[in-house]
């Protein structure tokens, strides 16, 4: 089945008399003077992470889902422990070798971190995923790897996936040429290559969370797996963490069968409650395996 973002931008996002709206925020802008790129996010910018951080479960709305005219990844939960409805279908995507969920029978966990710049949390998260024995996947930009060599190494030494987030971290569904998609993806291969000695793993999550029907297949036919989401939080406001009560709160309510996690290195709510919350997810029955297995 074709997606037909046209089609899907005509969807209403709420029903008549519904009061709440997806959570729109942008990730990574450009930051500090030393190049640094971040997890900023707002209100009024561009990336969906969850639509049910908005929209109440059951609710007339959530039963609705839409992108906007750039195609934002959106997604809304409508059953605790169930996987949420997405923008695309799985069958949708797989013509594109791009996912957002697993085997929704198996009680397994796909855990991903994107990474925008280092604050001190990512010793704390690998020590944590070592002390579990989990392979987790790192999507990275270009400044990652340049200014932190020594822990790219380490996360691949520790064997965990480092995947490519960009370099500059655009917003690719308005590229509209491969090359320049390309020199996105490519410029990242080169600097890991230079970091680790080693081809990167051609695994790409669109930065921002937005995507094009063709920017999906130019990532396809230049080798790349694409791979959104199906759980994430609100934990990228580097100044006001959740607390671990909240994070668990949707951590753990939300986890489901074949569940793809996106969480943000740079949080530090993250780095301290990784531990637990690999405890807790284990404890309700839930392994994890690599998006390789996927």
């Amino acid at each position: 089945m074709k997606i037909n973002l046209k089609n899907l931008e005509k969807k209403t996002l709420l029903k008549k008399g519904a009061k709440t709206l997806l959570l729109f925020a942008a990730a990574f802008l450009a930051g500090t003077a030393a190049g640094k790129v971040q997890d900023h996010f707002s209100p009024d910018a561009a990336e969906t992470i969850t639509s049910a951080d908005t929209i109440p479960e059951g609710s007339a709305a959530s039963a609705e889902i839409a992108t906007s005219a750039d195609g934002n990844w959106g997604l809304s939960f409508q059953q605790e422990g169930q996987p949420p409805v997405a923008n695309a279908t799985s069958e949708e995507l797989k013509k594109y070798d791009a996912y957002y969920t697993g085997n929704a029978d198996e009680k397994v966990i796909y855990l991903t971190f994107d990474a925008g710049f280092e604050n001190g949390n990512m010793p704390a998260i690998l020590d944590a995923l070592k002390k579990h024995n989990v392979s987790a996947t790192f999507f990275v930009v270009g400044t990652f790897i340049s200014t932190n060599p020594d822990l790219v190494k380490r996360m691949t030494a520790e064997g965990h996936t480092v995947g490519n987030h960009t370099y500059h971290h655009p917003d690719m569904s308005q590229i509209s040429t491969k090359e320049a998609f390309q020199k996105e993806l490519g410029d990242v291969e080169a600097a890991y290559k230079e970091a680790t000695g080693e081809e990167m793993t051609k695994f790409y999550r669109p930065p921002q969370g937005k995507y094009s029907e063709s920017n999906l297949q130019m990532a396809k036919d230049l080798g790349y797996k694409t791979f959104f989401w199906s759980l994430a939080y609100v934990d990228w406001y580097e100044n006001d963490q959740p607390t671990k009560e909240e994070a668990f709160e949707k951590l753990l309510g939300r986890i489901h069968p074949g569940a793809i996690v996106l969480l943000h290195s740079t949080s530090k709510t993250n780095g301290e409650i990784l531990d637990e919350l690999l405890t807790k997810w284990e404890e309700m029955g839930y392994t994890f395996k690599t998006l390789q297995e996927l």
